[in-house]
C-alpha cells in the first residue's frame, strides 16, 4: 500500500511543469514589488493635488490593477486557461455575494462616503459616543485612534445611518464655558471680567468676538455662558487653560462660586444629635495607640 502511495507521488511530482511554476511564482513576486513602485510614484505625484483620502484610493487602485494584471500573467504561464478562471471566479462572486450581504453593504456605503466626502483621513470625527482621529478609509470600514490611543473600526453602513460630528472640518472651533455664580454677585462686573481674560488671552481670537450670556437662574447661582473661539488644533490646551485662569481670577476678585449645601433636618421636638466621623474617631484611637506603644 505504501509502495503505492510512493509511486503515486513521484508520479504527481515528476509531472509537474516545475518551470512554468516557478516562472508564475516569479511573475506574482515582480507584480507585488512593480506594483507597490507604482502606487508609491503615483502617490507623490498626487500628493498635492488630492486629499489624504483620495491619495490612499489612488495608490491602492494602480496597485491592485498592476498585480491584476501579473496575476493573469502568471495563470496563463502556469497553464491555466483564464477563460475558466474568469468564468469560475463570476460564479463564486455570485456566491459570495448573496453568502455576505453586509459585506457588499458596507462597499456600496464606502462608495457614498467617498463621493459625499463628510470627512477625510486625519480628521477628528464623533460617531454616536466614540470620538476620535480617522486614521484609515477602507471599503468595508473606517478606522479610528480614539484621545487614549484606542483603536476603533466602524463599518462604513453604520456611518451612512448615524449621525457623524467633524470637529475638525473647519479651522476654528467655539469654546463654551459653563459658570455659575451667586446672586449676590454683579453679573455685568463679572462678565466684563471674563471678556478681558480673554482678551488677554493669545490662544484666544479677536473675531469672532468673544461673549458672555445669561443662559439661567438655578437653585443657588446665575448661570453664565462663556464662549470665545480659538484654532482647531488648540482647542482641548486652550480650554483647560481657560478653565484654571477663569477659576484663578474669580478667587482673586472674591467672586463666589456657589455649591451645593445639604440641610439636616430631625424634627422640632427631638432632642440634639451627636455627629461622629467613623474615619477620624478610627484615626484618633489609632494615633493614640502608637504613642502607648511607643511609651
Amino acid at each position: 500500500m505504501f509502495d503505492a502511495i510512493q509511486a503515486t507521488t513521484i508520479q504527481v511530482i515528476n509531472g509537474i511543469a516545475w518551470g512554468q511554476w516557478l516562472s508564475a511564482g516569479f511573475l506574482l513576486v515582480l507584480g507585488l514589488v512593480l506594483g507597490s513602485l507604482v502606487a508609491r510614484s503615483i502617490g507623490r505625484m498626487v500628493e498635492k493635488r488630492v486629499s489624504r483620502h483620495h491619495q490612499v484610493m489612488i495608490r491602492r487602485l494602480f496597485f491592485y490593477l498592476v498585480f491584476l494584471l501579473f496575476a493573469m500573467a502568471a495563470l496563463r504561464e502556469a497553464g491555466f486557461s483564464l477563460e475558466v478562471v474568469l468564468g469560475a471566479a463570476g460564479i463564486l462572486t455570485v456566491a459570495i455575494g448573496f453568502a455576505s450581504q453586509t459585506s457588499a453593504s458596507n462597499i456600496i456605503s464606502g462608495l457614498f462616503l467617498v463621493i459625499e466626502k463628510p470627512f477625510e483621513i486625519g480628521d477628528f470625527i464623533e460617531v454616536d459616543a466614540t470620538l476620535g482621529e480617522v486614521v484609515a478609509i477602507d471599503l468595508l470600514s473606517v478606522k479610528l485612534r480614539t484621545p487614549d490611543n484606542l483603536y476603533v473600526r466602524i463599518p462604513n453602513e453604520t456611518l451612512i445611518k448615524t449621525r457623524v460630528v467633524n470637529r475638525s472640518r473647519f479651522p476654528i472651533r467655539r469654546v463654551d464655558l459653563a459658570i455659575g455664580i451667586a446672586y449676590a454677585e454683579d453679573v455685568e462686573r463679572v462678565s466684563d471680567l471674563l471678556l478681558g481674560l480673554a482678551t488677554d488671552n493669545a490662544a484666544c481670537l479677536e473675531e469672532p468676538k468673544p461673549f458672555v450670556l445669561v443662559t439661567g437662574f438655578g437653585a443657588s447661582s446665575v448661570d453664565l455662558q462663556f464662549s470665545f473661539w480659538i484654532p482647531k488644533d488648540k482647542f482641548f490646551e486652550g480650554r483647560g487653560s481657560m478653565m484654571i485662569a477663569v477659576k484663578k481670577l474669580l478667587d482673586t476678585q472674591g467672586i463666589e462660586i456657589p455649591f451645593p449645601h445639604t440641610s439636616i433636618y430631625a424634627g422640632s421636638h427631638s432632642e440634639p444629635f451627636r455627629v461622629q466621623l467613623m474615619g477620624l474617631e478610627k484615626q484618633k484611637d489609632k494615633d493614640s495607640s502608637d504613642v502607648d506603644r511607643n511609651d
